[in-house]
């Protein structure tokens, strides 16, 4: 009984992680784009700045559950 919800606990601690990383790479992404623009658009600059913040959002939650991606 105790042993499924650390798996669950597990599985979602990686799940986290893994968000973390990818919204990272859609950050720096997004971001290059924007920077090698003549004209960054609105559009981009709102979605760039939505994906730094769903980035510091779970970065955040990952301290709260004293989570590392180095082990």
């Amino acid at each position: 009984m105790f042993r499924s919800k650390k798996v669950k606990k597990a599985e979602l601690d990686q799940e986290l992680l893994d968000k973390i990383f990818q919204l990272k790479k859609e950050w720096n992404y997004l971001e290059d784009i924007l920077n090698r623009s003549i004209e960054p658009s609105e559009f981009g600059q709102f979605d760039l700045a939505i994906a730094k913040a769903k980035y510091f959002y779970l970065l955040r939650e990952a301290k709260e559950r004293k989570l590392s991606a180095i082990k």
